[in-house]
Formats: structure tokens, sequence, C-alpha cells
């Protein structure tokens, strides 16, 4: 009994359903959102929210039967699970703030898809190696905000003037958003401010850019192997 119940929650057409399922709940989710909706087809939503929750209930009761204690052990299998149990949660009481949670249900799709779990389990892979990453634009950052702070501070206090604004100023100009207003109102008093700028640009933004994309790809390679 317990091989067959295997093979049936493993089968393709029953994987194919479930998909569907979760589809079908992001589409529900979509139009809770829309107050018309709710007052069209309130009840049946609610309705078919519950049904393909109880689905859902169900087949991780049957995966549970199937694999025991090896159910834990398996990373994917716990996240259906948590995310599951968070959907089984009272939406009242100490609870209410948790009913948003409901949305990580279409995230089941990442565990049932293999091109999916390939490629969250490169993100994750590539966690260790995008943190340094992340270490050396903090010291980069850092070290820009407190010259900016020095060079500009006393004409722009209200960009440069602490080292919490210039820290916040650099951030957005690393980002380019409206960089170049910035840039040329400190070059009407400071002609060659651009030179700093145009290297803190070059280093934070666009070096680090490919930096984090080759750690990812790198960590997807891995992963894929």
């Amino acid at each position: 009994m317990t091989r067959a119940l295997a093979r049936l929650i493993e089968a393709p057409r029953v994987q194919g359903a479930l998909i569907a399922l979760i589809l079908a709940k992001a589409l529900i989710l979509g139009l809770e959102t829309f107050p018309a909706a709710m007052q069209a087809w309130g009840p049946a939503l609610v309705a078919a929210d519950r049904a393909i929750l109880g689905v859902f209930v169900v087949e991780i009761a049957a995966r549970l039967w199937v694999h025991r204690l090896a159910f834990f052990r398996d990373p994917w299998s716990v996240f259906d699970f948590a995310v599951i149990a968070v959907a089984l949660l009272p939406a009242s009481g100490a609870f209410s703030a948790l009913r948003a949670l409901r949305v990580l249900r279409v995230m089941r799709l990442i565990s049932l898809l293999p091109s999916m779990r390939r490629v969250a389990g490169g993100l994750l892979a590539a966690i260790p190696g995008l943190g340094a990453v992340i270490g050396i634009i903090a010291v980069v950052h850092y070290v820009a905000s407190v010259i900016a702070a020095k060079l500009f501070g006393e004409e722009f206090p209200h960009w440069f003037g602490t080292l919490g604004e210039s820290a916040f100023t650099m951030f957005q100009i690393m980002t380019l958003e409206d960089w170049a207003t910035i840039v040329r109102s400190v070059m009407e008093v400071y002609p060659f401010a651009w030179t700093f700028f145009v290297l803190f640009m070059l280093v934070s933004t666009f070096t680090m850019l490919n930096l984090f994309i080759a750690v990812v790809v790198s960590a997807m390679q891995r992963e894929a192997s």
C-alpha cells in the first residue's frame, strides 16, 4: 500500500494537477485583492481556497505516511510542510497578521518544478560568495561616504552634511537614481568632482554588479553539475 501511494503522489499527472491547483490558488489570491470580485464571487473564492488547501493537506499527509521521518530530512519537504502549516493557522486573533502569508503557498511551485529547484538551490549556494561581495561594497561605500562628507559637506549639507546623509546620497548615486542631478550640482562648485563620482560608480555599480552575476552563475553551474 505504501509503495502504491508513493507511486501515486509522484505520478506526473498528480504533480501536474498540484501545479494547476497552485496556479489556481495564485489567481484566487489575486482576485481577493479586488473588492468588486469579492463582492461578486466572495463565497465561491473562499470555498475554492479551502478546497485547494484541503487537497494540499491530503498530499502532505500522504507524503508523511510514505516517507515518515525521512520526510523531514528533505529541505523542500520541510518547506512545503511549513507553508501548509502556516495556511492552517486561524486568520483571526493573534494570528491575523499571518493571513497575508497565505501567498507563500504559491511558492510551492519552486519545490514541484525541478528547474525552479535548481535555480533556487544555486541562489542559496551563492549566498556565501554574495556575502563577500556585499562586504566589499560596504567598505567601498563607507570610504566614499567619508570622503564625500569631507570634500562636499560644507557646500552641500543636505546631501553630504553628516556621514549618514553622505552615505544615503552615495547609495542613491550607486543605484543611479537621479545621480546626474546631484553630480551636476556639485560640479558647479567643484568642477572636477565628476572624477570622484564616476570612479565610485564604476567600482560600486558596474564592477560589483558583474561580480554579483559571476558569483551567481558559478553557483548555478556547480548546482547543475
